[in-house]
């Protein structure tokens, strides 16, 4: 008979102790009371990878939190209707799917080198400012091309706007109420949106509408026409902060595990030698031949992944590894210990990028992978992450040793509200050649 009660509670480990260090309860939860467990009454956490697929997958009963970090500004005419919304979803993602990636690589190599390039090197540096930089200007720019230029000052404010409202704080206020964090993120929702307006209003009448996401959100649907302005507009503030927001943090974690392991970077480095001299010749053949490299990058992303913990809500009772979950429960999905169990990844705590590799040095699939989510949910943006993250990775080792400064403690602190981040990382750069 399988079980129906309630997952079970881990001893002293409710809120408290959670708000003084989330990773460690979360691994203490998942060692001691197994796949799923209760953090508090209603609130249970998804630890290894069987009921975090099944949360992730099972959208009808464990449906996202409608709680968009931009939602859609108050006009006169009124929001955007449900058909509108997933007609302006399904045409983003004709602009971010593997093959659109995949065509415009030169441009993405182009911005990442820049970083590389521009690395002073001989000195301790905090690296996550210049990274977040480089990858918002290349983010903007595979979203809107040419136009680029003049969104990217709103678009690094709205990332500010996004780091105030999540910023950690004593008080949870109602949605409803106008604190100071949600007026600033509405000042600059609308900035950005006013400098994207007319963008939009010229490419209609001029009938360039752009090869870039924007002009595929412009283009009419032979089904539904052309998108209204607004709906184009409402859309594109959550993912412009998207396409650089979360790769930056895993590019932290990056950087700092090719500072802790110099063969792996050498072996990026040999790897990363036989692209073109010239970043913008490099093609999508050029970014599949790095295996090891995305090797390394989807090892530091299973250790360390920048989503460590999504939450989902419980729509109606129902099952979960066996136990019976109450309708309007929470569930907090943690692929940072669901790529820990060692069902899935033998001797998971070790940097071991060679398990994403087969004996011949191919890509293989070991096990569970949850860093982008999964399921009718998954991000959108994962095929332009990881060639950002690839390439970037692959243009700093063929460029530098990286190392940390020396000292007992860590140059750096983690940070897991919102995401798993080094917050404060600095790390010295010296040059291969």
């Amino acid at each position: 008979m399988g079980r129906t009660h309630e997952p079970p509670r881990l001893p002293e480990g409710g809120f408290a102790a959670w708000s003084r260090d989330r990773l460690a309860v979360a691994r203490r939860g998942a060692d001691e009371c197994g796949d799923v467990w209760q953090l508090e009454p209603g609130v249970y956490v998804a630890a290894t990878a069987e009921p975090c697929e099944a949360v992730l997958r099972r959208a009808q009963d464990f449906p996202k939190a409608p709680s968009p970090l931009f939602p859609p500004l108050k006009r006169s005419n009124g929001a955007p209707t449900p058909e509108e919304r997933a007609h302006a979803h399904a045409a983003r993602m004709r602009g971010l799917r593997a093959q659109a990636v995949a065509a415009r690589t030169g441009e993405i190599a182009t911005g990442v080198a820049r970083f590389a390039d521009c690395w002073p090197t001989g000195q301790d540096v905090e690296i996550l400012p210049p990274v977040r930089r480089t990858l918002a200007e290349v983010g903007v720019r595979y979203l809107f091309s040419e136009d680029a230029p003049t969104l990217l000052p709103f678009a690094s404010r709205l990332f500010l706007a996004r780091e105030v409202l999540v910023r950690p704080s004593r008080w949870v206020w109602p949605r409803w109420v106008p604190t100071p964090a949600r007026r600033f993120r509405t000042r600059q929702q609308v900035a950005f949106t006013d400098a994207l307006r007319p963008i939009v209003r010229r490419r209609r009448s001029s009938g360039r509408l752009g090869d870039d996401v924007l002009g595929q959100m412009l283009r009419p649907s032979s089904r539904h026409g052309p998108l209204p302005d607004e709906a184009v507009l409402d859309t594109l503030p959550g993912i412009t902060v998207a396409t650089f927001e979360t790769p930056s943090r895993a590019a932290g974690w990056i950087l700092l595990q090719l500072a802790r392991h110099p063969r792996a970077a050498d072996r990026v480095a040999a790897e990363a030698a036989l692209l073109p001299a010239d970043p913008a010749a490099t093609t999508s053949t050029h970014l599949d031949s790095l295996h090891y490299t995305q090797a390394v990058v989807r090892e530091v992303l299973r250790l360390h992944p920048p989503s460590w913990l999504l939450t989902r809500h419980v729509r109606r009772r129902t099952q979960l590894a066996g136990y019976t979950i109450d309708a309007g429960s929470t569930v907090l999905v943690c692929p940072y210990t669901a790529h820990r169990d060692a069902r899935e990844h033998p001797e998971p705590d070790r940097f071991q990028p060679e398990r994403w590799l087969d004996d011949t040095g191919s890509p293989a699939e070991p096990g569970a992978f949850l860093s982008f989510g999964t399921g009718p949910h998954g991000c959108e943006g994962v095929a332009l992450a990881m060639a950002m993250l690839t390439l970037l990775t692959a243009q700093t080792a063929r460029r530098h040793h990286l190392s940390e400064p020396p000292g007992p403690e860590p140059g750096y602190q983690v940070t897991t509200f919102e995401g798993l981040a080094t917050v404060g990382l600095r790390l010295r750069a010296t040059s291969r050649s």
